[in-house]
C-alpha cells in the first residue's frame, strides 16, 4: 500500500508526515504533536524565572533567529514589538535562542526600552522547552522553537515570508501569522532567489503596527480563552 500524499484531509505539511504510518496500518491516537518538559527542565525553568524576575505565564518568550538569514525579521523592529507589548499589555519578554544568534538579541537588547531579559545561548533544550511551556505566548520567526512552542500548548505568534502559513504554521494551539503581500515587491534584489523559501527575504517587508497588532490579538484571545475556562 502506498501512502497518501497528504492523509486525514488536511493540507498542512504534519499530514504527509503522518501518511505512511497510516499506509502502515498503523492507528493514529493522537495527530497534534505534543511535548512534555522533563523534571530538570521544569527546574531549570523555575530558577531562570526567579532569577529574571518573571512569573510563569506572564511574559512573551520571543526568538528572532532562523536557520536561514532571510526568515529573520529585523531585530529592531522586534525591539520596537516588545516595547509597544509592555506598554500596552505589561507583558515583559524573555529573548530565546541558540549561541549563534547572540548578535541579533544583543542588538534587540541595545534598541528596547523596556525590561528585557536574554537567555540566548545559555539554555539547554530541556529548560528551552519548560521556559517556552511557562511562557503566556510566543513571538518568533518561522523556526523549530515556534513548532517546539506550539508542541508544548503554548499560543504563537509566527512571521512568514515566501512560506505558506496554511502548510508550515503553528499546529494545535491558539496562533496568529503574519505574511507580507504576495507577489512580493522585492526588498533585497541581490541577495534573493526566486521560489525559494530559505532563500528570500520577504519578511522583512512586515510592519511592525501588523505585528504588533497581532500581537495585541493574540493577548487579548488567550486572556478571554482563560476567562472562558475559569
Amino acid at each position: 500500500m502506498f501512502a497518501e500524499t497528504f492523509g486525514h484531509g488536511g493540507a498542512h505539511y504534519l499530514y504527509r508526515y503522518l501518511s505512511p504510518l497510516e499506509a502502515l496500518g498503523i492507528e493514529l491516537r493522537e495527530v497534534t504533536p505534543r511535548l512534555e518538559p522533563t523534571p530538570v527542565g521544569r527546574s531549570a525553568s523555575t530558577q531562570v524565572l526567579a532569577q529574571s524576575n518573571l512569573a510563569v505565564k506572564a511574559f512573551v518568550a520571543v526568538h528572532a533567529g532562523a536557520r536561514f538569514e532571510g526568515r529573520c525579521w529585523q531585530p529592531e523592529r522586534f525591539a520596537a514589538v516588545i516595547d509597544e507589548v509592555y506598554a500596552t499589555t505589561g507583558l515583559r519578554s524573555l529573548l530565546i535562542g541558540g549561541p549563534d544568534e547572540s548578535a541579533t538579541a544583543q542588538a534587540i537588547l541595545n534598541v528596547a526600552v523596556s525590561p528585557l531579559v536574554s537567555v540566548v545561548g545559555k539554555a539547554s533544550l530541556e529548560t528551552l522547552t519548560a521556559l517556552l511551556a511557562d511562557a503566556f505566548i510566543f513571538l518568533g520567526n518561522e523556526s523549530g522553537p515556534m513548532h517546539l512552542a506550539a508542541s508544548v500548548g503554548t499560543p504563537v505568534v509566527g512571521l512568514y515570508g515566501l512560506t505558506p502559513p496554511d502548510i508550515w504554521g503553528p499546529f494545535g494551539v491558539l496562533h496568529r501569522t503574519v505574511e507580507p503581500p504576495l507577489p512580493c515587491q522585492c526588498v533585497a534584489p541581490d541577495l534573493c532567489k526566486p521560489d525559494n523559501p530559505g532563500g528570500v527575504y520577504c519578511v522583512h517587508r512586515l510592519p511592525v503596527a501588523k505585528v504588533a497588532q497581532a500581537t495585541r490579538d493574540l493577548i487579548d484571545a488567550v486572556r478571554q480563552a482563560n476567562e472562558t475556562a475559569n
